[in-house]
């Protein structure tokens, strides 16, 4: 009877975490212009001022910054949902004889206000995170972390933007077992952009763009452009990871 018992416990179906969908532009001509337009106006932007990045790397990080916070302002709030839409939501199926809340929403602007908040506060993590993959420890305080905060508001404020305090959203994320779109794919680009950009700073060229950080911002925003456009088109939808250990 044991044996029975145990069986038809194992036969019970294991209960499963809600999927984490991936988020997708808004369905509006606004957001596809935009969503064009963005990294475009990323890289002329980068391009225009990268000589003055060579010459004065945190001047020209420090002045750039609220300009890059004001352009991924705009850009998360005329092409993707917000934290706590039905278009950011995980996907849920409806019980029999449930309705659809109609609700007016959350609000734009202080998702976006709180976002940039939450992106100021994970800043300093970043820091201790580059200082533990190589970044100067005493010096270059002041670059390390104004290149950290470009990172920041680059990848972290579209993903808290579109995830809210979502605890299971944020953890596939930096599990890296999220779907891949344009907030995620962007992450990645990025993260994997600014490694390769460390490459050339340690070889014997005796180069200006070699100094800290300059390598590693050009890679952040190199890899984020691709991340979020390329691999956030192409692999939309897709797992790099399964979000966890299948049960038997």
């Amino acid at each position: 009877m044991s044996t029975t018992l145990t069986k038809g416990a194992s036969a019970q179906p294991p209960a499963t975490k809600a999927a984490i969908p991936a988020v997708p532009l808004l369905h509006s001509s606004v957001a596809a212009s935009v969503s064009i337009g963005h990294p475009v106006l990323l890289a002329t932007l980068f391009a225009w001022r990268f000589d003055a990045l060579v010459a004065d790397p945190v001047s020209t990080l420090f002045t750039a910054l609220p300009v890059v916070a004001a352009i991924q302002a705009a850009y998360v709030r005329l092409c993707l949902p917000v934290a706590g839409s039905q278009g950011a939501k995980t996907a849920k199926k409806l019980r029999p004889g449930e309705k659809k809340k109609d609700a007016t929403g959350p609000n734009r602007f202080a998702t976006t206000v709180i976002a940039l908040l939450l992106t100021l506060m994970v800043t300093p993590i970043l820091h201790l995170l580059f200082i533990l993959f190589g970044a100067p420890f005493v010096t270059h305080i002041a670059h390390t972390f104004l290149c950290c905060a470009h990172f920041a508001v680059l990848t972290v404020f579209p993903i808290l933007y579109v995830r809210g305090s979502d605890p299971q959203a944020l953890h596939a994320v930096l599990g890296a077992s999220a779907p891949v779109d344009q907030t995620f794919g962007g992450l990645a680009g990025a993260t994997v952009g600014a490694w390769l950009g460390a490459v050339p700073i340690p070889l014997d060229w005796d180069r200006e763009w070699q100094k800290w950080p300059i390598t590693i911002v050009v890679g952040a925003y190199l890899g984020y452009i691709f991340g979020s456009e390329v691999l956030g088109t192409v692999f939309y939808g897709k797992r790099w990871a399964t979000p966890g250990p299948k049960e038997e």
